[in-house]
C-alpha cells in the first residue's frame, strides 16, 4: 500500500497529513534538513509552545528546512508495518532516517519509551554507538534535559536550557561540517564547545566536564513566531500562545521549572502588544493564552490587558489567563476571563506546609483571590494540591478539607446558588535542580492511604469532588527523574516487553516495568529513597545557574518552615544572575 492508501485507513488521518495553514516554505534551497519530534500524539505535540518556537526559528534560517513528526497512534503504526513503510515527516513525507538531524523534544519522563517507539518506526537503532554516519544526528532537548542521563546512551547530543540560539548554532555548524566533508564524529567534537550542548559519548561519568545551560540574555528581543501553525484537528491546547516572560519570582521548593528557567526576563508591554496584534492577524485562533510560569506576576499585566483587550474583543478573540497565583489574582483579571472555571494551586492545606514549600501565599490571600472571583460570577473553582510533600502529616491533609469548607462558606456569605470545588491532588516527585532533589518519595502504600483519607473526608463536603494521580505513574516518574545511565537498558527492556505511550492511562502497565526491573536486577529504592547530601548526584554536572549551596540552604529553611522572599523582593543570591541579570522592575 502507498502512504495515501494507508492514510485513508487511519482512525485520524489529519494527524499525519500535514498541510497546516502557515506551513513555511519546504522547497527553499537548503543544506540541512532537520526534523523536530515530540514522541507523543499530534494532539499533544502540536500544543507545545517550545516545539513551535524552534520549528519556526529553524525555518527562518538560510539553508535550513525544519519539518515535524509525532508518534503515530497504534493503528497507524500497524498500518506502516503492514505496508513496510518507515515513519516519515508531515510536511514532505521524507523518512526520518534520511534527515540530517532528528530532534526530540522530551517534555516529561513518561515519554522515554516514546523516543524508542519513534526510532523503531523510523528504522533507526536505539543506541548512539550503533548509528554510523548514514543515520541522522539524534538530538534531545526540553525540560527533561535537566537530567539527561537515563536517555544519554540513545542520543548523540542534548540541548540543555533554552534552545533558540543553540539550535541555530548547531545547524550552522553542521552546514560547515558537511561543506568540508566532515562527519558526525568531528561535528560532535566541535558541537560540545557550544554553550548548552552536552555530548554523552564525550562526557561520561568517568570523565565529567560541566555543561552550562543556554540562556536567552535579551528576552525582549528574542524571536517569537506569530504566524503559528494552525492544527488540522482539535488539539489539547487549541489556541495561540503569547509568552510574557521567562523565569519565576516565587521559588516554590518543589518546582523544577521555577529553578531551571531562572533568571527572570520580561518582554516589554509594547512588544507583547505588537506580538498579540500579529497573532490575531496571522492565525485563525479564537483564543490567545497569555502564558508564563505565573502569569499574574507579570508586572504590567493590567496595562497589557487594557491595551490588547479591545483589539481582541473587536476580532472576537478571547484572552486566557492561565497560571494565576491566588496572591496575584485581581478583579480586573477575572473581568478578562470566561466565567466558567478558575484554577488555582495552593499546593498544601495548612500554612505551615505552605511555608515549608515556600508557596508564599497566605490563607487571607486565598480568601481575597477567591472572593474576587466569586464577585465576578465564578461558581466553579479547581484547586491543585500535592500529596507526600516533605514533613507532611495527616493534619496537613485534613487542612485541605478544611480549606474547601472555608471556600464554600466564603461563597455563601454573599452569593446564592451552588459552588463546585474540584480538588486535584498529585503526588510529590523529588525533581533535580530543586531544594527537594534529595528527598525520598513516599511509598505507594502510603500514597494510597493518604489518597483514601482525603477521598473519605472530601466526600462529606457538599459540592466538592476529588481527583488524584495514579500511584504507579508517580513512582516511575520519580525513578526516571533522578535516574542515571544504568536505566537505559531498563527503558529498552520495558519497551521490548510492550511499554509505550506511558503517559496515557489506558496504555500504561506498571507490571511491565516491574518485570523489567526484576530481570535486570535494578533496585528502584536507589532512586526513590533519600539521596546523600555529601555526594554528587548524577545530574549535577549540568549547571542550571542555581548553586548547590543555595539549594541546600533552601532545604534547611524548608525543614524550619521558613519562607524565602521572592525575586521581586530583591536578589536572594541563588546564582542564576551570572547567566543573565534578572530584570529588576517595580510594579506600577
Amino acid at each position: 500500500m502507498t502512504f495515501e492508501e494507508i492514510l485513508l485507513k487511519a482512525e485520524k488521518p489529519a494527524r499525519y497529513s500535514g498541510g497546516e495553514y502557515n506551513t513555511p516554505d519546504m522547497d527553499k534551497p537548503c543544506d540541512v534538513r532537520f526534523c523536530i519530534c515530540m514522541p507523543d500524539l499530534y494532539e499533544v505535540g502540536m500544543s507545545n509552545l517550545g516545539l513551535k518556537i524552534l520549528y519556526h526559528v529553524l525555518n527562518n534560517q538560510e539553508g535550513v528546512v525544519c519539518e515535524r513528526c509525532f508518534a503515530p497512534a497504534l493503528d497507524f503504526r500497524a498500518l506502516l508495518k503492514e505496508s513496510g513503510l518507515p515513519l516519515a515527516s508531515l510536511e514532505t513525507r521524507k523518512p526520518l532516517r534520511d534527515f540530517d538531524m532528528l530532534g526530540f523534544s522530551v517534555q516529561y519522563e513518561m515519554l522515554y519509551t516514546g523516543v524508542l517507539y519513534v526510532m523503531e518506526a523510523a528504522g533507526i537503532p536505539f543506541y548512539a554507538k550503533d548509528r554510523d554516519d548514514t543515520y541522522p544526528i539524534v538530538c534531545g532537548g526540553g525540560p527533561s534535559a535537566i537530567n539527561p542521563e537515563p536517555l544519554a546512551d540513545f542520543f548523540d547530543l542534548f540541548m540543555v536550557g533554552e534552545g533558540e540560539e543553540t539550535i541555530v548554532a548547531l545547524t550552522a555548524l553542521w552546514r560547515k561540517c558537511k561543506a568540508k566533508g566532515k562527519g558526525k564524529k568531528e561535528f560532535l567534537r566541535l558541537a560540545q564547545k557550544i554553550e548548552g550542548v552536552y555530548v554523552p559519548s564525550l562526557n561520561t561519568p568517568a570523565h565529567r566536564t560541566t555543561v552550562k545551560k543556554a540562556v536567552i540574555r535579551d528576552f525582549d528581543a528574542c524571536y517569537y513566531p506569530t504566524a503559528q501553525l494552525m492544527p488540522t484537528l482539535e488539539v489539547v491546547h487549541d489556541r495561540a500562545m503569547l509568552e510574557l516572560y521567562r523565569g519565576c519570582q516565587n521559588g516554590c521548593r518543589f518546582c523544577q521549572a521555577g529553578y531551571y528557567y531562572r533568571p527572570i526576563r520580561y518582554r516589554k508591554e509594547n512588544t507583547l502588544k505588537c506580538l498579540a496584534e500579529r497573532l490575531i492577524r496571522e492565525t485563525g485562533f479564537d483564543e490567545i493564552s497569555l502564558g508564563s510560569l505565573s502569569t499574574g506576576d507579570y508586572p504590567w499585566l493590567e496595562e497589557l490587558l487594557s491595551d490588547i483587550g479591545p483589539i481582541a474583543e473587536e476580532s472576537r478573540v478571547h484572552l486566557a489567563l492561565p497560571s494565576l497565583r491566588l496572591s496575584s489574582f485581581k478583579k480586573e483579571f477575572a473581568e478578562n476571563s470566561r466565567k466558567s472555571s478558575l484554577t488555582f494551586a495552593p499546593e498544601a492545606g495548612t500554612q505551615r506546609l505552605r511555608d515549608v514549600i515556600n508557596k508564599n501565599v497566605t490563607e487571607e490571600e486565598i480568601r481575597e483571590g477567591l472572593s474576587a472571583a466569586f464577585d465576578q460570577g465564578y461558581t466553579s473553582v479547581k484547586l491543585y494540591f500535592m500529596l507526600g510533600l516533605p514533613t507532611e502529616t495527616d493534619e496537613d491533609l485534613l487542612g485541605i478539607v478544611e480549606l474547601v469548607r472555608s471556600i464554600r462558606r466564603l461563597f455563601y456569605e454573599k452569593h446564592k446558588g451552588g459552588v463546585n470545588i474540584t480538588v486535584s491532588c498529585s503526588v510529590f516527585i523529588p525533581k533535580p535542580g530543586t531544594p527537594f532533589q534529595w528527598e525520598a518519595q513516599i511509598s505507594r502504600e502510603e500514597m494510597a492511604r493518604r489518597q483514601f483519607l482525603l477521598k473519605d473526608e472530601l466526600r462529606k463536603v457538599k459540592g466538592a469532588s476529588f481527583h488524584y494521580h495514579d500511584r504507579e505513574t508517580s513512582e516511575l516518574e520519580a525513578i526516571f527523574a533522578r535516574g542515571d545511565r544504568a536505566l537505559a537498558p531498563l527503558i529498552v527492556r520495558a519497551y521490548e516487553k510492550g511499554a509505550m505511550f506511558d503517559s496515557w492511562t489506558e496504555h500504561f502497565h506498571y507490571e511491565i516495568w516491574e518485570e523489567a526491573m526484576a530481570e535486570l536486577g535494578i533496585d528502584k529504592e536507589k532512586y526513590l529513597g533519600a539521596q546523600p547530601l555529601d555526594e554528587p548526584l548524577p545530574w549535577e554536572f549540568i549547571d542550571i545557574g542555581v548553586s548547590r549551596s543555595f539549594l541546600l540552604r533552601e532545604r534547611e529553611r524548608a525543614y524550619r518552615a521558613e519562607c524565602t522572599p521572592g525575586c521581586d523582593k530583591g536578589c536572594q543570591g541563588c546564582g542564576a544572575a551570572r547567566f543573565a541579570p534578572c530584570d529588576e522592575v517595580k510594579k506600577k
